[in-house]
């Protein structure tokens, strides 16, 4: 059986899931989800979906209209009904609610994902002219207060690329899956500190898409589209050793084209990549709390720190927009500004004590 294309299989089962909760919606969210499918991935759509039915959950409950109807049955005219406190009621119940039994909270990077959601929804209706008013755009997005980014400092790196090589403060129960595992995990983490990648992207990787004439890995970044990411010798090193020992590896049927192969020779989950490196990590600092994108994180600051370019930066992390950066990298930015004022002297200091004619 010939593996299906791993990124194929993530759209298919994603847009299996969005039919299943737009038949909770009502009828007229199906346009919306039409209307933005050219220039969004199945992933987006799928995580609008879950938002959106959120709030008509929240209305059914709240809103004296909409609890005499079936969410199903609710009409477009619904979205000139809410008014702006309506909105910003059902973002502060977003703060704390239960729903399976869990309590469920938000901070304002949550909040403010599911007002963007909204904000689309309703623009997509009213740039349409299917509504009279744009009600979402009157809310505005909640503040986020930015957090210091959280990454390895580079001997906190070199301790952990050591450890993962030699296993040790692993348990004994660990090292006996290290043993198996070893090489692997050294590529997996040097390509995720050596590339910044996402986890996703790195999970995604087949062997053909490693390309060690040009030194460079092909990835579907997020929105479905194809790039190529350089690396450098460590980890074409770190591959090649791994490569050598995965030719050895039969793959579970379905899966003969992964890169990276858990201990059930399938393709390795994402999940699986983040206890990895958080058993790994969590050895070298109890300060930090390290994931997959602390690793990029890590990759960006010190590409920043050598390159000052955030225009790089955000090409090489494959973000869209470089606001995005450099709100991720300002306190860099302004540590830079603060030591560019000191970068040259406006005179010489023996001109400051020479000796002046008199007048």
């Amino acid at each position: 059986m010939k593996e299906e294309n791993y990124h194929d299989e993530q759209n298919k089962n994603n847009i299996l899931k969005l039919r299943k909760v737009l038949d909770t919606l009502p009828p007229f969210c199906r346009d919306f989800f039409r209307g933005i499918e050219p220039y969004t991935s199945t992933r987006t759509r799928l995580a609008y979906a879950y938002d959106i039915r959120l709030f008509f959950e929240f209305l059914h409950e709240t809103n004296s209209f909409c609890k005499k109807r079936e969410i199903t049955e609710l009409p477009l005219s619904v979205l000139d009904m809410v008014q702006r406190t309506d909105i910003e009621e059902y973002l502060d119940f977003m703060s704390l609610y239960q729903k399976d039994g869990k309590d469920i909270t938000n901070e304002e990077r949550g909040k403010a994902r599911k007002l963007a959601a909204l904000r689309s929804f309703y623009n997509y209706y009213f740039q349409s002219e299917r509504i009279e008013k744009n009600t979402a755009a009157l809310v505005p997005l909640p503040k986020r207060h930015e957090k210091e980014i959280i990454r390895l400092e580079p001997n906190e790196v070199a301790i952990l690329l050591d450890q993962v090589e030699d296993g040790t403060k692993l348990t004994k129960k660990e090292l006996e899956y290290h043993k198996k595992t070893k090489l692997r995990d050294v590529a997996l983490l040097t390509l995720l500190l050596g590339t910044g990648i996402r986890v996703s992207e790195c999970v995604g990787l087949d062997i053909n898409d490693v390309d060690f004439d040009n030194g460079g890995i092909k990835i579907r970044r997020k929105g479905g589209y194809e790039a190529i990411v350089y690396f450098g010798d460590e980890v074409e090193t770190a591959l090649l050793d791994y490569l050598e020992q995965r030719e050895h590896i039969i793959p579970a049927e379905g899966h003969e084209n992964a890169l990276f192969l858990s201990l059930q020779n399938r393709r390795m989950a994402v999940r699986s990549v983040e206890n990895l490196v958080k058993k790994y990590a969590s050895r070298v600092t109890t300060l930090k709390k390290i994931t997959p994108h602390k690793l990029r994180s890590t990759y960006g600051t010190e590409l920043y720190k050598e390159t000052g370019d955030i225009y790089l930066v955000a090409d090489v992390l494959g973000h869209k927009d470089v606001n995005t950066t450099r709100k991720h990298y300002a306190a860099l930015e302004e540590q830079r500004r603060k030591q560019a004022a000191n970068a040259f002297h406006l005179r010489e200091h023996s001109d400051r004590h020479s000796e002046h004619p008199d007048n």
